[in-house]
């Protein structure tokens, strides 16, 4: 199989930009493996759109479970270059969850991507939060810091719009607790806006591998209770994922090729009693979704999420929203609502 390439000389410079922050974090990553952990690195996995036709990507999926209980760092490019009656030109991204194996070292999302479309227009979407199930003060102010150095003018905007996105209308909190997230982003000055991403991604990145080497050294003694706070953060964070995230459920509509890449996001473990009670208190027919996402997870309390898992909860999304459309509107959103899906047709 071979992925075709788009032409444009932006997309390509978008490529280069996620590629190199991909590769910045996983040689940071494995340096991390073969310091303090089992000196097993991440391994690459790749996938077709189309069978290459219309491009692809390669994630690189953790495989150190001392350090590590899921960690997903995915390229993805779509293209349409042979197909005119496409809005969409091509989208190019860098999407990536780390879920350590201690409760006590914070998760960090972190999603930067290119849209061009058929005019030649463009946006960057460039989004990144840390999520600790067991909070610490250091660790939230050096995150915060850095995304204030990081994204300069931009980052009242950013901060912003990743406190209303990452917000859980239900549950009356937050995922999370440093949030950035800048939707639509155009300066007029596209040099210096393609600056900006590749900065900012490294900047989240290093910063990030500093706060957990130094967490993983120092917080290495945690009790039954860190524990449960973790699975129960996890638990919260799927139902975010898959009742809220328009970028995992935009992915799961274009097409259904990457599955359980798109799913990467997803803890290892959670809690089927926990979700369920959350039932009844979702927004019109997302209740109908979590019951679905509730019956899929099979029988017991602490459920494994493995591969056949996050293929089944794809579809579970997948269909939920083909049968009720209306019900995107419900899901997060900053300051634009961007029209993934319908680009895509």
């Amino acid at each position: 199989m071979i992925r075709i390439a788009p032409k444009s000389p932006s997309a390509h410079t978008a490529s280069t930009i996620v590629l190199e922050l991909q590769s910045h974090f996983v040689n940071a990553l494995n340096g991390l493996s073969s310091t303090i952990g089992l000196n097993k690195p991440f391994t690459p996995v790749e996938w077709f759109r189309d069978e290459g036709t219309h491009g692809g990507g390669v994630r690189y999926e953790s495989a150190d479970e001392q350090l590590f209980n899921r960690g997903s760092v995915n390229y993805s490019q779509v293209h349409y270059d042979d197909d005119p009656t496409k809005k969409l030109s091509s989208a190019t991204a860098i999407s990536t969850i780390i879920h350590p194996q201690n409760p006590l070292v914070p998760s960090m999302h972190m999603h930067i991507s290119w849209t061009q479309m058929r005019d030649g227009s463009g946006y960057w979407r460039v989004m990144a939060d840390l999520n600790p199930s067991n909070p610490d003060a250091e660790d939230t102010e050096r995150f915060e810091k850095m995304l204030k150095n990081a994204s300069g003018n931009y980052y009242e905007e950013g901060s912003a719009q990743g406190n209303r996105y990452f917000y859980i209308p239900a549950l009356g909190r937050h995922r999370g607790v440093s949030h950035f997230y800048l939707e639509n982003f155009n300066s007029g000055d596209e040099v210096s806006d393609q600056n900006f991403a590749l900065k900012f991604g490294k900047a989240v990145i290093d910063t990030y591998i500093n706060i957990i080497s130094d967490a993983i050294q120092k917080r290495s003694d945690y009790n039954d209770a860190a524990r449960l706070n973790q699975l129960n953060y996890h638990t919260l964070y799927l139902l975010q994922v898959l009742t809220l995230d328009r970028g995992t459920t935009s992915g799961l509509l274009i097409h259904d090729q990457n599955d359980v890449g798109i799913m990467g996001s997803l803890p290892a473990h959670v809690s089927k009693t926990l979700l369920q009670s959350w039932s009844g208190i979702l927004n019109g027919v997302q209740n109908d979704l979590l019951s679905a996402i509730v019956d899929s997870l099979g029988e017991g309390d602490r459920i494994l999420v493995d591969e056949s898992i996050k293929a089944l909860l794809a579809n579970v999304v997948r269909q939920h929203y083909k049968q009720h459309p209306q019900a995107i509107a419900l899901q997060a959103s900053g300051d634009h609502i961007p029209s993934t899906v319908n680009n895509h047709r």
